[in-house]
């Protein structure tokens, strides 16, 4: 029994994949949704993941702060305006969630050389998306554009600081943004999986408090700017 219903999933999951290719590739495709972008506004959502960095820049040579990346992920909504047949305005408001941690090789005490920085994002990019000629069901496009980001984990109300074993950084950050992606369409809907990169344009880290105790810090001090970027791979449907 478990062989045949696994032979009819194969048998289904080919014949239903085989349909999709011919659709997308084949020399005469059936035209699918073919006045759907023609719309003035249109909406949709995406689900992705995403690779975030810190890029450092020090005001004194000294061994580099090292970052260790995690995969996070993504979820958001579209919204499309057409402005002329190839070009479109996109906002995509999302919700991103991350974690870096931060080695810092000078120090040696197991409470000070790691902090983790763990960020909950709410992403703001307003983007222009050029598309290319469509051919059949697909049809690639650059995109790219300014962001702004909000930082829900930042610890920038705190008053405690790394000496306290608490990393901050700014609530608010400003980016831009630069990727590609495809258009497929489909009989029932777009599939657009695309790829794209996040670099920072402002410093976001906040220098820890200066004391009687603590006039020195040996996390922040020698920091000039430290500034967010990141890799997402987002899939989007429409």
């Amino acid at each position: 029994m478990k062989k045949t219903v696994v032979l009819i999933l194969l048998v289904l999951s080919t014949q239903g994949y085989s349909q999709f290719a011919k659709s997308m590739f084949s020399k005469d495709p059936i035209i699918n949704l073919e006045n759907w972008q023609k719309q003035r506004l249109y909406f949709g959502y995406y689900l992705g993941f995403n690779s975030f960095d810190f890029k450092f820049d020090y005001k004194m040579p000294d061994a580099d702060i090292q970052v260790k990346k995690t995969t996070g992920f993504n979820v958001g909504v579209v919204a499309d305006l057409r402005l002329q047949e190839y070009i479109n305005l996109r906002f995509e408001p999302g919700l991103y969630y991350t974690k870096r941690d931060l080695y810092f090789p000078n120090l040696t005490s197991e409470n000070d050389y790691l902090r983790e920085v763990s960020s909950t994002y709410i992403n703001f990019p307003l983007l222009l998306k050029f598309s290319a000629l469509r051919t059949g069901n697909v049809r690639p496009y650059l995109l790219g554009g300014l962001s702004t980001t909000l930082n829900l984990s930042s610890n920038s109300k705190s008053k405690d600081d790394n000496f306290q074993q608490k990393f901050r950084v700014k609530s608010w950050t400003y980016n831009y943004e630069v990727g590609f992606g495809v258009d497929f369409f489909s009989e029932y809907f777009i599939f657009s999986p695309s790829i794209r990169g996040v670099f920072g344009l402002s410093d976001e880290l906040i220098r820890d408090n200066k004391t009687a105790e603590h006039p020195n810090s040996p996390w922040t001090d020698n920091i000039d700017s430290m500034k967010s970027r990141a890799i997402l791979i987002n899939f989007t449907f429409h």
